[in-house]
């Protein structure tokens, strides 16, 4: 691959691991307005699940009052336990069948034109519960045919019958975080592995060139600044089109600590570096998530 067109300083010496508190551009305001309590009540009245509250997301509270939420099937209960993550792991209920209805009648009710769907990762189902994502998208195009879907889906242990399923119907972006560098696989991703997840977002790409690929990665586990460069140009060599790039949050004690905050001028340069190699869009910040201002992205990925 031709060299980047930028050079990118190395980052400071690192900070203290767990400062005792979070830097000021880390701050967000408390959830609270209409839209946010209306949501929240319709997600109770229709049994649905976001990965908005089951993984602490700062954002929930800018987010769902833009009407945005990114939907979580199959349950909340996750088959893995990856020591980042704040999704409860274990067995999971048995699958509902009625799953699917229920999620585009809640599409349908909020009026959205973008949709994210994802899931928690049910190793115990045949396909890993793609024919669930795939159910989804079919009612979300009976009932909204306008609205854009993008699927932020698990690595089905490399089953590619399984992404078949979903590649087949025909999502306009299918995102696969990498989360985090190869290194750290091991201690933070235990159930995946670095390489599946790349041959994963490149074997989407040759099923549908046309399709809209994303990944993302948190920064802040403990991985070094050129770790994270290879990483992002692992990513792009893929085929990938938009990727995500956001500051790890310690969910709890219990989860892995925080390495060191990065500091808003090195997500910019994040973001420049991503763009001078290719990619159709790059979200970078401390806050950024997966889903965050997905609205925007795939607008800025077709434009």
């Amino acid at each position: 691959m031709a060299a980047p067109l930028i050079q990118i300083l190395p980052p400071p010496s690192r900070q203290p691991v767990e400062p005792a508190r979070k830097p000021p551009w880390l701050k967000v305001k408390a959830p609270g307005g209409p839209n946010y309590v209306a949501l929240k009540h319709m997600m109770r009245d229709l049994k649905l699940h976001t990965v908005c509250e089951e993984a602490h997301c700062p954002n929930i509270g800018e987010c769902w009052e833009h009407h945005a939420a990114t939907f979580m099937i199959l349950g909340d209960v996750c088959t893995r336990n990856c020591a980042y993550c704040a999704v409860a792991h274990g067995t999971p209920a048995p699958l509902d069948v009625a799953e699917p209805q229920r999620l585009a009648g809640a599409v349908a009710q909020m009026g959205l034109k973008h949709v994210v769907i994802t899931s928690v990762d049910r190793d115990d189902l045949p396909n890993g519960g793609a024919e669930v994502f795939a159910a989804c998208i079919e009612e979300i195009r009976r009932l909204m045919p306008q609205t854009s879907i993008e699927v932020l889906i698990p690595d089905f242990k490399g089953d590619l019958d399984a992404l078949r399923i979903i590649v087949d119907a025909r999502p306009d972006i299918l995102n696969h975080n990498l989360e985090t560098i190869a290194r750290l696989y091991r201690i933070a991703r235990p159930g995946g592995r670095y390489a599946r997840a790349l041959e994963l977002l490149k074997r989407a790409k040759e099923m549908n060139p046309e399709l809209l690929t994303k990944s993302g990665l948190m920064c802040g586990l403990g991985e070094e600044w050129d770790e994270l460069l290879a990483s992002i140009r692992d990513l792009r060599a893929q085929g990938v089109d938009i990727i995500t790039l956001g500051q790890y949050l310690r969910p709890s004690d219990q989860h892995l600590p925080i390495a060191r905050w990065y500091t808003p001028d090195e997500f910019a340069d994040l973001k420049r570096y991503g763009m001078s190699l290719g990619f159709r869009h790059v979200e970078s910040g401390p806050l950024v998530r997966s889903s965050y201002h997905a609205w925007e992205q795939i607008e800025a990925a077709t434009t």
